[in-house]
């Protein structure tokens, strides 16, 4: 079986809400929207944008993104990002990003992607700083960097990102950016698999194949108490 490839989930467009000083009108557009309401959630949430509601921004992005209450309209979504991005908001600085890397409604720009991951990362959005790893595997935008890109995997798995666990694991198995280390690499398909990426309990169970038992359930026990302790004791 082939080994698990270093992918991007930069094409995964996830709906995620924040908090607004507009709370009421801005809940309502949440309930709506979740209601599949989406006329509602677009009326509540454009005046709030245009009033400069950094979070209505993002989520009015979103709609335009995905067509939802509204023709799809990656331009428009570009402008809504934009103005949430550049008051700090860690989403629309994310999908502002993605919009880049992938050329939507703007040149493809993977230096500006990896700008604005980088702003999101550093707010410790989790998405972000699973894409900065991707850019530094590739060398995109930035020079390539396996270590780097390995600070920034650890950092979103050890959010609980299931995709970055599993590419944290490659890292260990094949000793890029660390030392290569089997135990460890068990440990993070092992718990990538735990959170929902099926993918990867296919690699741990391949590379299973070339540990000890012993090494195997030094992986188990390491892995447990990872996860026991919210990712704050994962390793040695």
């Amino acid at each position: 079986m082939k080994n698990l490839n270093i992918i991007s989930a930069a094409v995964i467009s996830v709906v995620m809400f924040a908090t607004s000083a507009f709370a009421q009108d801005f809940q309502k557009g949440v309930d709506a929207y979740n209601a599949g309401d989406y006329a509602t959630a677009l009326q509540e949430f454009r005046p709030l944008a245009e009033r400069g509601d950094a979070d209505a921004q993002y989520n009015l992005g979103l709609m335009y993104s995905n067509g939802y209450g509204v023709p799809q309209d990656y331009a428009e979504s570009v402008k809504w990002y934009r103005l949430a991005a550049e008051q700090g908001n860690a989403e629309a600085q994310f999908f502002l990003g993605i919009m880049y890397n992938n050329g939507k409604s703007v040149p493809q720009d993977y230096a500006e992607a990896v700008r604005l991951y980088r702003l999101a990362a550093e707010q410790g959005y989790a998405k972000a700083q699973y894409e900065l790893g991707i850019m530094y595997t590739h060398g995109l935008g930035v020079s390539q960097d396996k270590a780097e890109a390995v600070k920034w995997y650890l950092l979103a798995a050890e959010q609980g990102d299931a995709i970055a666990q599993g590419n944290l694991a490659v890292m260990y198995e094949h000793g890029k950016g660390v030392l290569q280390d089997n135990v460890l690499a068990h440990m993070w398909y092992n718990l990538g698999a735990a959170n929902g990426y099926e993918l990867v309990a296919k690699n741990r169970d391949r590379l299973a194949k070339k540990m000890t038992p012993q090494a195997i359930e030094q992986a188990q026990v390491m892995a447990r108490e990872c996860m026991s302790s919210n990712y704050k004791n994962c390793g040695y």
